[in-house]
């Protein structure tokens, strides 16, 4: 994989935090977990995760307040987030979400293969805009130096000023030496 982002699961329950590991270690993708909302949200801004597979009733930050928290930050707001519920179908709880921005809502318990194609489509998509996002920051940057050398042309370089001037004595020669030589 080239990419070290990693998908990070976040659920306050150790055994769906195992079953999703389980369901998405076939992708081969690098995957990391957290039990709580507030660890989420550190492991989210310390940055490398590329995609945010989130609990939405957990104790302490929910799920939701880690989507709006997270919507708020430029360096995360684009990162794509899939909640997980476990309390069925809530009509609030949906249209807060996809306000919020999140790619999708999942039912639990999970279909492992619905939620691998789910991930694999999202996790790759966002590779593939943060990998555009940096071929515009380095054309961007081609242009500036173009158009910087255009208006201001490299000058040659001035050579040292001590370049040009001539040694005071030979080399090797004493004081004692120069003196004989003058009289």
């Amino acid at each position: 994989m080239p990419s070290d982002t990693r998908i990070l699961i976040v659920d306050d329950h150790e055994d769906t935090l195992y079953a999703l590991e389980s369901a998405l270690a076939p992708l081969g993708y690098l995957l990391g977990r957290a039990t709580s909302g507030d660890e989420a949200l550190k492991q989210v801004l310390r940055g490398q995760v590329g995609l945010l597979l989130l609990d939405v009733r957990m104790p302490g930050v929910s799920g939701l307040e880690v989507v709006r928290y997270m919507r708020r930050v430029e360096q995360t707001q684009h990162i794509p987030v899939i909640l997980l519920t476990g309390f069925g179908a809530d009509h609030e709880l949906t249209t807060a979400a996809f306000r919020l921005g999140v790619a999708d809502l999942v039912m639990k318990p999970v279909d492992p293969w619905a939620l691998r194609t789910k991930v694999r489509y999202l996790y790759d998509a966002q590779q593939r805009h943060l990998a555009l996002e940096r071929e515009v920051r380095r054309l961007r940057a081609l242009v500036r130096e173009h158009t910087e050398a255009a208006v201001h042309p490299a000058r040659p370089a001035l050579p040292h000023p001590d370049a040009r001037v001539p040694t005071q004595r030979p080399m090797g020669a004493h004081a004692g030496e120069l003196e004989k030589d003058r009289t």
